[in-house]
């Protein structure tokens, strides 16, 4: 496992252009919209904080796990289908499974450096305040990015083609991004479409991140919202994947 893991790292270091644009891209947007006089402003309608302190990092970082998790990583693995490496490891005591989950922890290694990347830079550069409850911050970090995956696993176990694969995480990726806030503040979307919103599996992700970057306690239905999205992905992408 430990030379699977050594071989996907150096694989990355060759082509990094899609994490290194998934980190890049919103950490760029935050440095730049946070920047804005609106964003630095006490708002009432995000219940009294600055934009900067919980609502647009926040979104940020789910920005880079959904384009690490709906893109870059079903991409990869249906590339390796399409080329008929999973095959072929299928035949040796490897095995393609080990590859998966190198995969997997490659990219959770890549959304973890874009968290960290966004809180530091966040914090130093525009002041954005650092979360106020940093276990349970880090708790729906990890299941929300999980979720997120679990989606990136399932888009992997349907794709037609590797070309298809990122097309089809973006297709996805869109709309459950403005359900979760990225261009209208959830705050401020009719009552309906935030209850929609609120069993889908972006927007708890979302909402969850913001308020325990605020220090204020997720909602259970976010959490059992994002545990489901887990569970239900998984079983799918594990019933419907393909080795060749």
């Amino acid at each position: 496992m430990k030379k699977i893991m050594l071989t996907e790292v150096k694989l990355f270091l060759r082509e990094p252009a899609g994490p290194i644009f998934a980190i890049l891209l919103p950490l760029a947007l935050l440095l730049g919209l946070g920047s804005t006089p609106g964003l630095r402003e006490v708002d009432p309608g995000l219940g009294g904080q600055r934009g900067i302190d919980t609502q647009l990092p926040g979104l940020m970082l789910v920005l880079a796990v959904v384009t690490m998790a709906l893109t870059v990583l079903p991409g990869t693995l249906v590339s390796y289908r399409e080329t008929g490496v999973l095959r072929r490891l299928s035949t040796t005591p490897v095995g393609p499974f080990r590859l998966l989950v190198a995969q997997v922890v490659n990219n959770l290694a890549m959304a973890v450096v874009a968290a960290v990347l966004l809180i530091v830079l966040g914090h130093l550069v525009l002041g954005t305040a650092l979360p106020k409850s940093p276990l349970a911050f880090a708790g729906v970090f990890l299941l929300g990015t999980a979720s997120m995956f679990g989606l990136g696993l399932l888009i992997a176990a349907v794709a037609p083609n590797a070309k298809s694969a990122p097309a089809i995480g973006s297709l996805l990726m869109f709309p459950l991004l403005f359900m979760a806030g990225m261009w209208i503040p959830r705050e401020l979307m009719p009552e309906t479409l935030r209850g929609i919103g609120d069993f889908l599996p972006m927007a708890p992700f979302a909402d969850a991140i913001r308020a325990t970057w605020g220090g204020q306690p997720p909602q259970v239905l976010h959490l059992v919202v994002m545990a489901v999205t887990v569970l239900v992905t998984g079983a799918l992408a594990t019933r419907f994947f393909r080795w060749e």
